[in-house]
């Protein structure tokens, strides 16, 4: 197999690697650590992402414990849980901060699955975007011949098919999540 089509693949999958990262920042119902994940509070001074300052646990299935390391930070990291706007009320206990997931509505079912959907097609986006610039380093190779050039060009494609394929199942997958009651 040639390099350009190794490279290709090698960079596609971190593409799925994001959009994965990317759909379990959103919420289905249940509750999951990784919304928190991003959430960026004032730390001393400078801004720290909240999963280094707590531990982040789930009692419930419905339910988020996030325990701060030091219990001065349990103000700052609330106030940066209400402002990123997750949809969830913080509940500052004395020593923990207590997230409870609300159940989701038909309406916001639909809406975080339009959400889950955008990202799907930035991944497509994305994947379309390291076919083209694989493409333009085959042209303007002249070591190949014309043959080769267009087997190597097939070979990237069916990379590309393989992965908006694994988008697409990827993405069914999260919205029947997201859609199950």
């Amino acid at each position: 197999m040639d390099a350009y089509v190794k490279e290709a693949r090698e960079k596609m999958g971190k593409s799925i690697e994001s959009f994965r990262h990317n759909l379990g920042k959103l919420r289905s119902g249940r509750a999951n650590p990784a919304i928190l994940s991003g959430i960026m509070c004032d730390y001393y001074g400078d801004k720290m992402d909240i999963t280094a300052l707590c531990s982040i646990s789930m009692p419930e299935p419905r339910q988020l414990l996030v325990k701060p390391y030091s219990r001065d930070d349990l103000k700052t990291i609330g106030a940066a849980i209400a402002a990123a706007n997750i949809g969830i009320n913080p509940q500052i206990e004395a020593d923990c901060i207590r997230l409870i997931v609300p159940p989701l509505t038909e309406d916001i079912r639909k809406d975080i699955a339009k959400q889950a959907k955008a990202l799907g097609e930035d991944a497509k986006v994305s994947v379309r975007n390291i076919r083209r610039d694989y493409l333009d380093l085959l042209k303007k190779d002249d070591t190949m011949s014309d043959d080769y050039k267009d087997r190597v060009e097939a070979d990237i494609q069916k990379v590309v098919d393989a992965t908006n394929k694994e988008i697409d199942s990827i993405l069914a997958e999260k919205t029947k999540e997201i859609m199950t009651i």
